[in-house]
């Protein structure tokens, strides 16, 4: 199927062929014509899969037709739960709108209020916000959404998790009851089955998880370490196999500088990415990543939605995380749009529990490969998917020792002899019309058997037996 095929105009075809779009993938087909119908939609899928522009094209269609018509006005808002998230989604807005007459907005904390401020005087069409710098901007009453027609809430999951539950629901009470409602997450657990109760009535369920089409090629290993090796070895691989360009994942931001400075110290040059860094040093790095100028990111998990890198080769998690959806989540920087893409991972022993999450939802076990010089002091356990508890071997080793033992004794154990034995007749039952004869003859039976009984046995005592006379 063509982009021609979905009911998007001309301005945003062009757009769309401009950018080397050939054919929509499997979540923005399904996707574009029902929210261009005007239904409610709640969509599944994995990061990589192009749901960005599975909500914004139809939204443009929809929007394309007129602009705000009052000052500090929006008629589309779109939720997302990190800076650099809001950063993306609003860059491919632009993108796609270039030959609208719309306008768009990225708005978020941790920089200057005044020109957000000042670009929503005259209203906005797009306006792609955290959910607490939002709420900020509405107490100051810089923003309103009574022409509100569109709400998205992009990445609903990961909201979820970084604790925006209180904030979405004060945004809701806000938004007008009239309006179309699009919530897009990589899982549909129960909390965001819950959060889609309170914020979307009657929706369309699409989910393309399970489709093989939108599967990421990733090739995933691990390698068992100690924990104090963890940096030696992660420069061993980086010159060993010449990482160019690669985001390695860590779980927190002093580790993220003590990393890449243990690095600097063996001469491999990176960057450190986390919470801490101001909005303005974040951007750059991320801009700098992008083009190659910095070729190794070490990250927090704030960069694991956020960052979309078509040719992104590596992945590399120095700390596996947990819940298991952040795994995916981080894995799936690489091999985007179709492309191939590397998972390396460091299993240390304070990580297992991780791993067997990870591997439970992946649904199959990660390839182990040993580093010389790098084994760790105690073996690793192995994986839960092979993991056999002990009383079934020993019940399954009990149970070969005795079959063997059974076949060594006799040798026709296992042969299909006809039995000998023969069955016991069955007494038939009685027929009703014999039950009164058979109760007569029971009774007759049971006086002989009396008058037996009453009669004393003799004895073999010739001493005191009084029959003897």
């Amino acid at each position: 199927m063509a982009f021609s095929k979905l009911g998007l105009s001309d301005p945003i075809l062009k757009a769309v062929t401009e950018l080397g779009y050939q054919t929509p993938t499997s979540i923005q087909s399904k996707t574009i014509p029902v929210v261009l119908s005007g239904r409610n939609v709640i969509a599944a899928a994995q990061t990589g899969t192009g749901k960005t522009a599975s909500f914004v094209l139809p939204i443009l269609e929809k929007l394309s037709q007129a602009q705000t018509q009052r000052k500090k006005r929006v008629r589309a808002l779109i939720l997302a739960p990190t800076r650099e998230l809001v950063v993306q989604v609003e860059r491919n807005v632009a993108l796609y709108s270039k030959h609208l007459p719309l306008t768009s907005l990225a708005m978020y904390g941790g920089v200057d209020a005044k020109a957000q401020k000042q670009a929503l005087i005259e209203g906005v069409d797009i306006l792609v916000a955290t959910p607490g710098r939002l709420l900020d901007m509405y107490t100051q009453r810089a923003v309103h959404f009574d022409e509100l027609e569109v709400l998205v809430l992009d990445e609903a999951d990961r909201m979820l998790d970084m604790g925006f539950i209180e904030d979405i629901n004060k945004i809701l009470e806000k938004l007008p009851e009239a309006r179309q409602s699009l919530l897009f997450s990589a899982t549909l657990n129960n909390q965001v089955r819950a959060l889609a109760k309170t914020a979307i009535v009657k929706p369309v369920e699409i989910s393309v998880i399970s489709d093989n089409d939108a599967k990421p090629k990733i090739k995933q290993w691990l390698v068992a370490v100690d924990k104090d090796k963890k940096s030696a070895l992660l420069s061993q691989l980086i010159q060993e196999h010449n990482w160019q360009h690669a985001l390695i994942f860590i779980e927190t931001k002093q580790g993220a500088a003590k990393l890449v400075s243990q690095l600097e110290k063996r001469g491999i040059v990176a960057e450190a990415f986390h919470s801490g860094r101001s909005q303005a040093i974040r951007e750059q790095l991320l801009a700098d990543f992008k083009t190659g100028k910095v070729g190794l990111l070490v990250a927090t998990g704030v960069a694991a939605r956020g960052i979309d890198i078509d040719d992104l080769p590596l992945v590399v998690n120095y700390d596996l995380p947990f819940p298991a959806s952040d795994y995916i989540h981080r894995i799936g920087r690489t091999g985007r749009a179709g492309a191939t893409g590397e998972a390396v991972s460091f299993l240390s022993k304070d990580d297992f529990k991780n791993l067997c999450a990870i591997e439970s939802k992946l649904g199959h076990i990660i390839d182990r490969v040993e580093v010389e010089g790098f084994a760790p002091k105690k073996p690793m356990p192995v994986s839960i998917l092979n993991y056999v508890p002990k009383a079934k071997k020993q019940n399954d080793a009990k149970a070969i020792k005795e079959a063997k033992a059974s076949d060594s004794r006799d040798p026709y154990a296992n042969s299909k002899v006809p039995s000998t034995t023969t069955k016991k007749p069955r007494t038939p039952k009685p027929k009703i019309g014999q039950l009164t004869l058979n109760k007569g003859k029971s009774a007759e039976r049971g006086k002989e058997s009396a008058v037996r009984s009453s009669k004393p046995k003799p004895s073999t005592d010739n001493k005191v037996n009084p029959w003897n006379n």
